[in-house]
């Protein structure tokens, strides 16, 4: 349907189409109904074409705006459509860029949130209204015929144009699917369309035949396959039928989870699609590079030489007209109080309005002379005492009035100027913590105000104590609170009388200003200031005695304060007031008033004039043509010139004349800056500008060229004020003038300004001194300029033209751009539907060195997840398209949840400080740091690998040593050391020390569940071997798996099997509470290690045969169960005697952290050697008590429980850490009540010491826990040392007598089971701080502690007797020097001797236990641990003297995460993610296809969890280089962590990519 200016339609229907277009725009109809009823106006009007042209249908869906020719000339019908901050040509301007973006399709995966997060309660609620009809054209429309654009599959019937905008425009952006949004919900109601929509944006997402984009090659590295499958694509092309079922998925594709399991989900598909979306071509590189201290280069913005650069003349400062002094102005405006009210004291000085719009109360100025003068003595002489008066002329107060009394306030304001004491005008605290009122309290404090004047009912209204005081509100000073009324003050005497002096120096009143940071400032304003101010505003607005002028702005401040209070007492006019809580009632209510009171004047702002224009249809009888002047107070917005357009338009007819529009300029610090003149010229018209955006961001002004969507139309604010001098000077550096087209800051010379920021000596000079410079670097004046924070140019015929503010600045990359156009270009794409007009806030944060802009709106209760995504992702469009220039984060809040100004204005800072702390709680967000952070670090090129000869010449060269380190020798042999065998070392002391106590098990009370000496464990174990060989009818060398809770039972298990010649295998038994996800585990375990039998006790006997057993494994095919509760009599005939060392002793299974079981070989030989280098370590003798609090499965936990005490003689005291659950105190109160000096433990019971005990310490004392003894408290760990952790649990505990020095932690692996562990005797463990940048490039940089990006690492325990390490390069095997982070790799006598696997890939890790260094010493052969790690010598000797070689290890191989060509440990971007949110209680990283997944558990209500996505993105952006793909929040505990407390980041990325985690929110990041 053509534009309704192109079609002879009369004027009522152009009226009601233009009443409809309104009613649109504020959602009071649906677009359904809009399309019904114009459809039905303009039906008869129409030419009717026998088949309709395409062009038409897309002219129909087309935003009905006016057409561009009507641009500037016809303004008549864009008025009906008006927004705050949008003229016909922004939106317009919006739309077309909007269409661009159909070229570029973008396919954004939309976040998925869960359910409960949701309002809908059903999914039919997600299909958006005309879904329908789009859904049959896409299926129709396919692949093919993606380039027709909108003409494709367009509905014919006029009823079916109901397909509403969004359709529309959403086809122009992907291309012709809506699919962005419908791909997350599975559930979706109508899968077929969603399908296929999916599939054609994956189709178009830049999918090349070659490039294989389905799982990634899994980089964990057990599955072998590299290359991946790839689903065929369903074909949906035109001629199908359209109905027909498509699989839901089509798209996602076959991918494998870590165990090489194909897996087919939407958090695939959708991921995938995110790759793809980042596959796209990002913003051109930069090419300059600067050095971050460091070799990591951030990129830095060079200037481009193509960039617009001013090229004018240097401008002239701009000189107002003469301030003619009028012979009959008043000297001082007191003067002006006093003539008026003993002149004619019944004028009417103030209307004020009650909410129904009756007048409330008329206050002569009789009775605010009098009234005045009552409060200036009463405030003088009736505060304080007679010898010491609270208040002296020159003291500042505080007036603390409600926005509908002015009248009061007037009173108390003329009452503090006769009394020379100070007015501080402020908002009326509501709350103890309002927004802001804080920061007020402070400009309070610094200007020692003492006493705050009050009204009665305000008085009345704050907020009380028990004891009916005022409470001191937060920051605020002590304060006297005085009610001003009448009534409550005593009569002046006679012969009292204000001193009325002529205007001087002093400071008349303070007005305070709002920072960007939210920061609150005193502007002084001086009396000769306030009257000079007063004389030109008299002069230009042609001010006349007795006029009157209706006053709708704020009268405590600014515009309203200046022209409603103070101009208007020196012209004697008569002020009506309008209190916002009428507008909000009424918004007609202003324009009634001019009306009623025949006003000449009216002080308004856009919204005013924007809120009558909604509601203008209500009134029939209502003329403006009284008025001669409509000062508009926030005119220097660029954005007010659409509301003043649309307001023409729509009252010219009410008898509104065009040239009575003035908008104004003003700043809190100058003043009025410039305000238009109301001509009676008419024929003069208005200065315009359409200025070009893209010039603009470069600072320079240059009329907009053909391209015409990126303008801004901005129009003058009249000329620079009588007496004044203005100019406009460079915003950053030295005030120099700028050139005539540059834009800059404006400055004014006049007496008629603000002098200083109360007490800020600094900044007044920056900001009320300045001394303007033109080229050749003199000052343009003798006298000082005010920078008026206001930015602009002046025009031809020195008209001032104002493009933004300073505090709405953001430099992004070296270009400006203005907070004011970005709301504008926001609200113009179809506000109405989402957000609240008004309720939008746009800031800039600043993250890895530059600016990122973050746009905060409030979003409409009734719109929908998908509703509001597609708003999203058209919004950052918008703003790429208009602004080119990338928005980082974009949020929707639910609707009145952003903190408030007093006067319903959003508070810009404070909902920035609400961002950056996490507790804004939006409903949605949407982060797109890929597209606009452009100055990452340079992807790091590996170095080629030095050769043999140069490392020998190189490391002589540089003094570098090769890194290698190794324990004391295992020396001197003892009495039980000549066995070969534990079985043999166990009968040897059950015949010599029979009675002596090896094992004592205590249980949740801290008493002695059970014990063992070496005589009963002997017997115990001889009838274990017998019932194997009798009921189990095992061979030498058969396999057992032994699965016990952990205790004695185990123990004396594992001596019967040696008794037997059989291998043991200790299995952790499965959780009685959880057997659906342990039992399997064993099952596994039970299977690959070849098990002929099964040991256990009768209870898990029970339960392995239980139907929940059943239902989780296979029960028949376990190997026959025995259970060792009944025990045979009898001894066995013959004990095993095994002949070759080197045979097995026993196999350890565990699972790593990237959730590989692997299994590793112990021969007797090794086992032995363990046990006697710990005993070595240790000093561990049969006089000797340990206390263990550790899982007896695998790895050194088991060596300690059950083999160190038969080998050593010492007696062991078991504390399963389960009993912990129960009791906490139990590992600390065991190791104090049997005076232990060694312990170990691991860290999930340190962390549960840490959390359970952390208030008790107090009690725990008061029981008589002691640690002081504890020489040695050990973690053992297959990790890099939780140094946070080891910290608190020692400060925790030091008050109990733990020595800070006894903590410390050892470190084994798979293939040496402990290779450190802090030992009695030699130095303490280190720690150091290196440098996490260098780290990435594996090199080992130390630096200071507390130093930027410093991590701290501590040493590992000490190297074991007996073992020996080196580190070298896990790529080429060569050895390193030891400055450099490599594998370490060890040789010892307890190295395992090899895998147990079932599937006879030993080949594959043959090289795990004997690699050779590829050059140095290529003979000795070593283990390789999979462990990043480096070696340091310290200035500390050991005990043989030597110098001290401390190992640190920093991380798995296998966890580590290449991205970027660095080498990345997970811990480190968790610990950083862990810090940035109280509510963040654990967090696991992990990479698909290089993007970075970061899940964080969440300890707080739902409503946060999207509090977390924009500071998980920016503390890893900040702290690592790195941008986060996929933010996902999920509850707590969904992180798995196995036993020894490692979280198993593999299985989690599985979990995520077959889509088990039920996440509260996952984010996307674009």
């Amino acid at each position: 349907m053509a534009d309704r200016d192109t079609l002879p339609l009369p004027l009522e229907v152009r009226a009601r189409l233009a009443e409809l277009e309104l009613e649109l725009s504020e959602g009071d109809i649906t677009q359904k109904g809009y399309e019904k009823k114009r459809s039905k106006l303009i039906g008869a009007y129409l030419p009717k074409p026998p088949g309709m042209e395409p062009s038409m249908g897309q002219e129909r869906r087309t935003p009905v705006t006016p057409s561009s020719s009507s641009r500037y000339h016809r303004r008549r019908s864009s008025g009906s459509r008006d927004e705050r901050y949008r003229s016909d040509v922004h939106t317009e301007a919006v739309q077309a860029a909007l269409a661009k973006h159909k070229e570029r399709k973008m396919a954004v995966p939309m976040p998925s949130k869960r359910r409960s997060l949701v309002v809908q309660t059903s999914m039919e609620a997600y299909t958006p209204p005309g879904e329908e009809h789009v859904r049959r054209q896409d299926t129709s429309s396919g692949s093919e015929g993606e380039g027709s654009g909108p003409a494709n599959g367009t509905p014919t019937s006029s009823q079916e144009g109901s397909i509403n905008m969004e359709h529309w425009i959403s086809r122009a952006i992907h291309g012709s699917t809506t699919s962005s949004t419908t791909s997350s919900s599975s559930t979706h109601s109508g899968g077929s369309g969603a399908a296929s929509r999916l599939a054609d944006v994956m189709a178009h997402a830049h999918l090349s035949k070659s490039e294989n984009h389905s799982a990634p090659p899994d980089v964990t590295g057990y599955t072998n396959t590299t290359d991946s499958i790839l689903m065929e694509r369903p074909q949906v092309s035109s001629n199908t039928v359209p109905n027909r079922p498509v699989p839901k998925y089509g798209n996602a594709e076959l991918m494998e989870t870590g165990d090489g399991v194909p897996v087919s989900s939407r958090v695939s598909a959708k991921i995938q699609q995110l790759v793809n979306t980042l596959k796209r071509p990002k913003r051109p590189p930069l090419r300059e590079f600067f050095v971050d201290d460091f070799e990591e280069l951030l990129e830095v913005q060079q200037p481009d030489p193509n960039l617009p650069k001013p090229e004018g003349a240097q401008m002239i400062s701009m000189r107002g007209e003469q301030l003619g002094v009028v012979t009959n102005w008043p000297p001082s405006l007191e003067a002006a109080l006093q003539r008026w009210g003993t002149i004619s004291p019944k004028a009417p000085c103030l209307t004020t309005m009650d909410t129904n719009g009756k007048p409330l109360y008329i206050l002569t100025y009789g009775k605010l002379w009098s009234r005045s003068m009552k409060v200036a003595y009463n405030i003088l002489h009736k505060l304080g005492s007679k010898q010491e008066p609270m208040l002296r002329p020159g003291d500042r107060v505080a007036l603390v009035f409600p926005n509908n009394d002015p009248a009061a306030f007037m009173v108390a304001f003329y009452g503090c100027l006769l009394a020379e004491v100070v007015p501080v005008p402020i908002e009326v605290p509501l709350t103890r913590k309002d927004a802001g009122s804080q920061q007020i309290g402070f400009l309070l404090g610094s200007c020692g105000v003492t006493v705050a004047l009050t009204s009665d009912a305000c008085h009345k209204g704050l907020p009380k104590g028990p004891t009916g005081e005022i409470p001191q509100f937060k920051g605020w000073p002590k304060l006297l609170w005085f009610v001003t009324e009448s009534k409550h003050l005593s009569k002046p005497p006679r012969d009292w009388f204000p001193h009325i002096k002529d205007a001087n120096n002093d400071t008349a009143y303070i007005e305070y200003k709002t920072c960007k940071d939210g920061s609150v400032l005193g502007v002084t304003v001086m009396r000769i200031a306030l009257l000079t101010h007063c004389q030109a505003l008299t002069q230009s607005c042609g001010y006349t005695e007795a006029e009157t002028i209706v006053n709708v702005l704020d009268f405590k401040k600014d515009v309203g304060l200046w022209h409603g209070i103070l101009t208007s007492v020196m012209n004697m006019m008569h002020v009506i007031s309008i209190p916002y809580s009428l507008m909000k009632v009424n918004p007609l209510s202003w324009i009634q008033k001019v009306c009623q009171y025949k006003a000449k004047v009216a002080c308004v702002k856009s919204r005013d004039m924007h809120w009558a224009l909604v509601a203008h249809r209500d009134q029939r009888d209502i003329s403006l043509c009284s008025l001669r002047m409509l000062v508009v107070a926030d005119g220097s917005n660029p954005w007010s010139i659409s509301s003043c357009d649309a307001f023409l338009n729509v009252f010219q007819s009410k008898g509104l004349k065009p040239e009575v529009i003035c908008p104004c300029a003003s700043s809190p610090e100058a003043l009025t800056v410039a305000i238009r003149r109301p001509t009676d010229d008419s024929n003069q018209p208005p200065g315009r500008g359409v200025l070009s955006m893209q010039g603009l961001s470069h600072g320079v002004i240059r009329v907009d060229s053909e391209e015409k969507l990126s303008v801004l139309t901005v129009q003058d604010v009249g000329t620079v004020m009588p007496g004044a001098l203005m100019c406009v000077v460079r915003p950053e550096g030295v005030p120099q003038l700028c050139r005539t087209d540059e834009i800059g800051e404006m400055c004014v010379c006049s007496i008629a300004t603000g002098t200083s920021y109360y007490g800020l000596s600094g900044m007044t000079k920056n900001t009320f001194e300045v001394f303007p410079m033109n080229s050749n670097g003199a000052p343009i004046s003798e006298y000082p300029f005010t920078r008026t924070g206001l930015l602009g140019f002046v025009g031809p015929g020195g008209l001032a033209f104002i493009a933004g503010k300073m505090d709405g600045l953001m430099v992004v990359g070296g270009r400006r751009h203005n907070a004011d156009d970005i709301v504008a270009t926001a609200l113009a794409v179809e506000p109405m539907k989402f957000v609240y007009r008004g309720r939008i806030a746009v800031f800039s944060i600043s993250v890895l060195h530059d600016e990122r802009i973050v746009v905060v709106a409030e979003q409409r209760p009734d719109s929908t997840e998908e509703d509001s995504f597609q708003w999203m992702s058209r919004v950052l469009q918008a703003i790429d398209g208009i602004h080119q220039v990338g928005v980082y984060c974009l949020a929707l809040v639910p609707s009145n949840t952003l903190p408030k100004t007093p006067l319903g204005g959003i508070h810009l800072s404070e909902t920035k400080q609400l961002f950056l702390e996490g507790s804004l709680h939006p409903c949605n967000v949407l982060m797109c740091p890929h597209t606009c952070v452009t100055n990452l670090p340079k992807p790091r090129q590996k170095q080629p690998e030095i050769g043999p000869a140069s490392v020998m010449v190189g490391n002589l060269v540089s003094g570098k040593r090769i890194a290698q380190a190794s324990g004391r020798d295992l020396a001197q042999i003892e009495d039980n050391d000549q066995f070969l065998f534990l079985s043999e070392v166990l009968q040897w002391r059950a015949q010599t020390t029979p009675e002596h106590v090896l094992y004592t098990l205590l249980n949740s009370r801290g008493t002695i569940a059970s014990s063992l000496t070496c005589v009963q464990l002997h017997k115990r174990a001889e009838k274990i071997a017998a019932m194997l060989a009798e009921r189990g009818h095992l061979q030498d060398g058969d396999h057992v798996a032994l699965v016990y809770p952990p205790g004695i039972d185990l123990i004396a298990a594992f001596y019967g099997c040696l008794y037997a010649g059989c291998v043991p295998i200790t299995v952790r038994p499965p959780h009685p509470q959880n057997i659906a996800t342990t039992l399997p585990t064993v099952k596994m375990i039970v299977e690959v290690s070849r098990s002929a039998c099964v040991m256990t006790s009768q209870v898990i006997c029970k339960l392995l045969r239980s139907k929940e057993a059943s239902a989780a494994v296979d029960v028949r095919s376990w190997p026959p169960v025995l259970d060792t509760d009944d025990l045979p009599k009898k001894k066995p005939p013959l004990l095993y005697k095994p002949s070759n060392p080197d045979t097995l002793a026993y196999l350890d299974f565990s699972v790593s952290t990237t959730g590989m079981l692997a299994g590793v070989k112990m021969s007797h030989t090794a086992t032995s050697a363990f046990c006697r280098s710990i005993k070595l370590q240790c000093e561990l003798y049969p006089s000797r008590e340990v206390a263990i609090c550790l899982d007896p499965y695998c790895g050194l936990g088991f060596v300690l429980w059950c083999l160190c005490s038969v080998y050593s003689g010492h007696q062991s005291i078991l504390i399963p850490p389960s009993e912990l659950e129960v009791n906490p105190a139990l590992w600390l109160l065991a190791v104090s009540q049997y005076k232990v000096r060694d312990t170990f433990c691991s860290y999930s019971v340190m962390e549960l010491c840490t959390k359970g005990l952390g208030l008790q310490t107090e009690s725990l004392k008061s029981r008589g826990l002691d640690l002081s003894r504890v020489r040695t408290c050990v973690v053992v760990a297959e990790e890099r040392p939780r140094i946070a952790l080891t910290q608190s649990f020692s400060k925790l505990f030091k008050d109990l007598g733990l020595h800070p020095r006894a903590v410390s932690t050892s470190f084994g692996c798979r293939v040496n089971l402990a290779i450190c562990l802090q030992g009695t005797s030699g130095p303490d463990p280190t720690t150091v701080f290196v440098d996490m940048r260098a780290l990435r490039h594996d090199r080992v940089r130390l630096v200071e502690r507390g130093s930027p990006h410093s991590l701290p690492l501590m040493e590992s325990g000490k190297i074991l007797p007996g073992v020996r390490i080196i580190i070298a390069n896990p790529e080429t095997k060569g050895p390193l020097g030891d400055s450099h982070l490599g594998e370490i790799w060890v040789h010892s006598g307890h190295n395992a001797s090899g895998y147990f696997t079932v599937y006879g890939d030993e080949a594959l890790q043959s090289d795990h236990f004997n690699s050779r260094l590829s050059f140095g010493d290529t003979h000795s052969l070593w283990a390789r641990t999979g462990y990043l790690g480096f070696l340091r010598r310290t200035e500390l000797t050991d005990a043989s003297g030597e110098r001290h070689d401390a190992l640190y290890v920093v991380g798995a191989l296998d966890e580590a995460m290449e991205l970027r060509g660095m080498r990345y440990h997970p811990i480190d971007i968790e610990t950083s993610v862990i810090r940035t949110h109280k509510s963040i209680t654990e967090c696991a990283v992990f990479t698909w296809t290089n993007l970075l997944v970061v899940v964080v558990e969440l300890d707080g209500s739902e409503q946060e969890a999207l509090d977390l996505v924009p500071l998980v993105t920016n503390v890893v952006l900040e702290e690592h280089y790195l941008i986060v793909g996929v933010v996902v929040v999920v509850d707590i505990g969904v992180i798995p962590i196995n036993s020894r407390g490692e979280k198993q980041r593999m299985h989690l990325r599985d979990g995520f990519l077959a889509d088990q985690l039920d996440p509260i929110y996952v984010a996307y990041n674009m």
